[in-house]
């Protein structure tokens, strides 16, 4: 058992170094592949980067003026204010992608835990380095997004979740239900899409689950240490906008993003901040008295009710979209038609396809088993749902494709061992 418990552990240290060192690698090849001029290639990360730097001078936590003040969840921000702090100043970005290189690797390390929970530990081994290897998790792990530091979070979320379901101890239940709770209150602060996931999660395993009264149990206390992780952020959101703000208050204007009358299912914020911005600027104007909500919360509640009135009086064109969106969260190709044909495009291809295959074989070899593999594909369901609504890219599969990855590799050693002992679980929920 020593000698086994050794191998794996240097077999799970090789794998995390060539992780590490891929990621690595990625980094400074994209960095280098940027116009002299850009500074990181997303839009998304100057924001990010912005607020981090805010943090770390103990500015006030906003974008430019104070008219943008719960734009983004401080978990990455607060994360990439660490660098400015090292530094003293304002750290070189290509030292984000490095921490965004050891995210990705915390990321490879997470999903060959739960390959071990879930199947022991030659499935550990496999999942570890298809996920060290595969490239949508390296792209997640140099871009300087929120991915980086959501994807570890949201595989331990899971590892977790199943531990409190699973467990026939009260006290591993409660501790893997308060720890489960605490992690989708982090990943949360980092992604406010995740913000839902246990309550759709619960909902899905209270349909199978016998012990409805132990779930429900369990289901609470993730709940009561989630809204706990979450608080000191709410309070801060009312005391700034005048409301309960869950989140963001970017959450209208991803709403209008994805359903307006101009609408294709990508992210196309070229023209419709700016008209909306005027037109509450000059409703402001013409008021006597403003209410006591900032002005982010008004543009905010202008944004949801236009998507939302929209999609009602036009439910096919929405339905249709929704379509649309389907499509491209789950494409093997960019949806960008330019970069179709590169070798990086053909790259995704080839390591998308297989992958996927293999995790649809593994949901239903496993289907009949009593050890909540359907757990797996709750996120790619989740996440998929969610950017039917919202704009979708291939982006919004990534960190679901790190539970499949479990799954393919559960399929693939169970395809080839004649021991099917190796696929029970390990004894930890117990």
């Amino acid at each position: 058992m020593v000698c086994c418990n050794k191998r794996f552990g240097g077999g799970l240290g090789l794998i995390l170094l060539l992780a590490f060192a891929l990621r690595l690698a990625g980094a400074f090849w994209w960095q280098t592949q940027l116009p002299a001029d850009a500074k990181f290639g997303m839009p998304d990360s100057q924001s990010y980067w912005s607020l981090a730097g805010a943090l770390a001078a103990g500015e006030p936590y906003q974008l430019g003026s104070d008219e943008y003040r719960v734009f983004r969840m401080p978990g990455y921000p607060a994360v990439l204010a660490t660098l400015f702090l090292i530094a003293g100043d304002e750290p070189d970005v290509v030292w984000a992608r490095v921490l965004g290189a050891f995210l990705g690797t915390l990321a490879v390390a997470a999903v060959a835990w739960v390959a071990w929970l879930w199947f022991g530990v030659r499935t550990a081994l496999v999942a570890g380095l298809l996920a060290a290897v595969y490239p949508g998790g390296i792209g997640m792990s140099i871009f300087v997004l929120s991915e980086a530091p959501f994807c570890p979070l949201m595989m331990l979320n899971l590892g977790l979740f199943y531990l409190a379901v699973k467990s026939t101890s009260l006290a591993r239940r409660s501790v893997a239900g308060g720890a489960a709770g605490l992690l989708a209150g982090l990943a949360t602060l980092m992604r406010p899409s995740w913000l839902l996931f246990i309550p759709f999660a619960m909902g899905c395993v209270l349909l199978v689950e016998q012990e409805r009264g132990k779930v429900l149990g369990v289901f609470a206390l993730m709940l009561l240490v989630l809204c706990g992780t979450m608080t000191p952020w709410w309070i801060r959101n009312y005391r700034v906008a005048g409301r309960f703000v869950p989140t963001t208050l970017q959450v209208g204007a991803s709403f209008y993003d994805g359903l307006n009358p101009q609408a294709t299912g990508a992210s196309d914020m070229s023209e419709f901040p700016f008209q909306f911005y005027l037109q509450q600027k000059r409703e402001d104007r013409a008021a006597s008295e403003l209410p006591q909500e900032i002005f982010e919360y008004r543009m905010n509640q202008r944004l949801k009710t236009a998507a939302i009135g929209w999609a009602t009086q036009h439910p096919g064109k929405a339905l249709q979209l929704a379509g649309v969106k389907l499509g491209r969260i789950w494409n093997p190709l960019p949806n960008d038609v330019q970069s179709r044909g590169s070798a990086m495009s053909l790259l995704v291809l080839a390591s998308y396809l297989p992958i996927l295959g293999l995790a649809l074989a593994g949901a239903w070899r496993f289907a009949d088993r009593q050890h909540f593999c359907w757990l797996l594909t709750l996120p790619a369901v989740y996440f998929t749902l969610l950017h039917m609504i919202f704009v979708s890219s291939i982006r919004y599969r990534q960190p679901a494709m790190l539970a499949l990855i479990v799954l393919a590799s559960g399929f693939l050693v169970s395809f080839f061992s004649s021991k099917q002992t190796s696929l029970e679980p390990q004894g930890i929920a117990s």
